[in-house]
């Protein structure tokens, strides 16, 4: 885990409520909200170009400390909601935390190493898990998990949440047996294999069809048998 430095931002309490928040917009100012346990929700308002600047050089579980009236109030992005078009933010959610509390935060595992599968047997890489939900002290929580795939030999194996290296005082609450990746056989072969057991089933389907066919001419004679001995 790296050490975090304290990030800060400055923000101001927010009057306009409702649907008259889209004026705030228009005037490059984005709405947000604080809350946490036993604290009231604030309503509050920041620039909208330094959010995102923000988020282009920090890790979405960073503590921010956000500075309202002159009081530093100890956050994690909780939300951000966008307009689905333009990806535009419109709305910010701040989960205000205690330090001596652990808290509950999503952290992304980046795939590092190569595995020898790739270019001993044509595998393919599948990342199946891009975060882990961990438990820590505030500062504590890791900004990132990595997960190295150079242990993947062998086509078919998996690397899961159980192998991933969590610092000290971290919990993954994530299930221990979900798969973060895994080496899958080329599409070509999967195509093959599967074209060779429809073909297989297709020859068992048959081979029921003329076994039933059998019987029923069986039957004939037999019928046709009692018939001549009457």
């Amino acid at each position: 885990m790296t050490t975090q430095e304290k990030t800060s931002l400055e923000v101001s309490r927010r009057d306009v409520l409702g649907k008259k928040v889209s004026r705030l917009r228009r005037e490059g100012m984005t709405p947000a909200n604080i809350y946490g346990n036993h604290i009231d929700s604030v309503a509050i308002q920041l620039p909208t170009e330094q959010f995102r600047q923000y988020l282009r050089g920090h890790a979405r579980n960073e503590m921010i400390h956000l500075q309202v009236d002159g009081e530093e109030r100890p956050t994690f992005i909780r939300a951000i909601q966008r307009n689905p078009v333009t990806d535009q933010i419109l709305h910010i959610d701040f989960l205000q935390v205690s330090l001596d509390h652990k808290v509950r935060l999503e952290v992304a595992v980046h795939v590092t190493g190569v595995a020898p599968a790739v270019d001993a047997h044509g595998g393919i890489i599948t990342h199946a898990l891009t975060s882990v939900q961990v438990e820590a002290l505030p500062t504590n929580i890791p900004e990132s998990l990595t997960a190295d795939i150079s242990v993947l030999t062998e086509l078919g194996q998996s690397l899961h949440v159980s192998d991933l290296l969590a610092p000290e005082g971290v919990d993954i609450l994530t299930d221990s047996e979900t798969v973060v990746a895994r080496i899958d056989i080329p599409a070509a072969e999967r195509a093959e294999e599967d074209e060779a057991e429809e073909g297989e089933e297709r020859e068992e389907g048959e081979g029921e069809e003329g076994e039933g066919e059998k019987t029923e001419g069986e039957d004939e004679e037999s019928e046709g048998g009692r018939g001549g001995r009457r």
